[in-house]
């Protein structure tokens, strides 16, 4: 078997993958249904032609550079195992920082006990909402997706991880139709500007579906669709928090400003790059705008 992954491994990183050792080994595991710790503490097993001709054809997928996770149909997330298809985009490391700003805010405020309502817009696999509600034991939440297919997937992923009493996901168009109101909304839109498609890694361009990724001209389509009916969702004090894409958050406070929210943070990912973004709609604007909703601020 360290022969096979060797060779894997050098095959891999001949077609430019960067984890191209780790990748073998989590991959030559996959194949034969065993933890990859194995592979490593095991060099000497030997493979049956079956097995063999098994871990090549994961390798073969790998070297077109389908992602890891899509040929596993699962990534962690939150320390949390997701399982992600064709419709979904594959969770990402970055997008823990959107997670670690809403529970840090909730934290804060002392509200984590509480039975928050929270609104997740594209939720995709339902990472962000189901990392979100685990953390928090009596908050409920709802997942709006686009896609009846990743809504198929976020509730099975729900189910996976016992958190389906608690969470809801619902096929729309962003937040229409939807009264609130929510305590906190979150979101990780599409934000890659239509013509940057070429620069995407192939992992990303040619696995996670387009309508996930990409965002008219600039990137900002989805941020100007989300940002008013945000506004009118939230309870009075109550905050949004999206994931920005590079160099885009002076944008995208400006997009929210104009629907009447305010700039209440902006957080980094561990690269540095502001990643999640927190904007609060003003008590008194929440008045005049939720006559008889009561909030505290998130």
């Amino acid at each position: 078997m360290g022969h096979a992954v060797d060779r894997g491994a050098r095959h891999l990183a001949a077609a430019g993958v960067q984890t191209a050792r780790l990748d073998a080994r989590v991959l030559a595991a996959h194949a034969l249904g065993r933890d990859p710790s194995f592979v490593l503490t095991h060099p000497e097993t030997c493979l049956s032609a079956d097995q063999a001709a098994a871990v090549d054809a994961l390798y073969a997928r790998r070297v077109a550079r389908e992602p890891v996770s899509r040929i596993l149909g699962e990534r962690e997330f939150w320390s949390l195992s997701f399982r992600v298809t064709g419709a979904t985009l594959t969770p990402r490391p970055e997008t823990e920082t959107v997670v670690e700003h809403a529970l840090t805010r909730i934290r804060a405020c002392g509200r984590e006990n509480e039975a928050l309502r929270i609104l997740d817009l594209g939720t995709g696999t339902g990472c962000l909402l189901l990392a979100v509600l685990s953390e928090l034991p009596r908050a409920q939440g709802l997942g709006i997706d686009i896609s009846a297919d990743a809504v198929a997937v976020a509730s099975g992923n729900a189910n996976r991880l016992d958190l389906a009493g608690r969470a809801r996901f619902r096929v729309g168009d962003w937040a229409s139709g939807l009264s609130g109101p929510f305590d906190l909304i979150l979101s990780n839109p599409p934000y890659i500007a239509a013509g940057d498609g070429a620069a995407l890694p192939p992992e990303v361009r040619d696995f996670d579906p387009p309508a996930a990724l990409f965002a008219g001209r600039e990137g900002l389509d989805a941020y100007a669709a989300i940002a008013p009916q945000v506004a009118r969702l939230l309870v009075p004090g109550g905050a949004v928090i999206v994931e920005l894409g590079q160099g885009q958050e002076a944008a995208v406070i400006g997009i929210f400003q104009a629907a009447g929210l305010v700039h209440d943070g902006t957080r980094t990912d561990l690269a540095g790059i502001a990643r999640s973004l927190c904007c609060r709609l003003d008590v008194r604007t929440g008045l005049q705008k939720n006559v008889g909703n009561e909030g505290e601020p998130v």
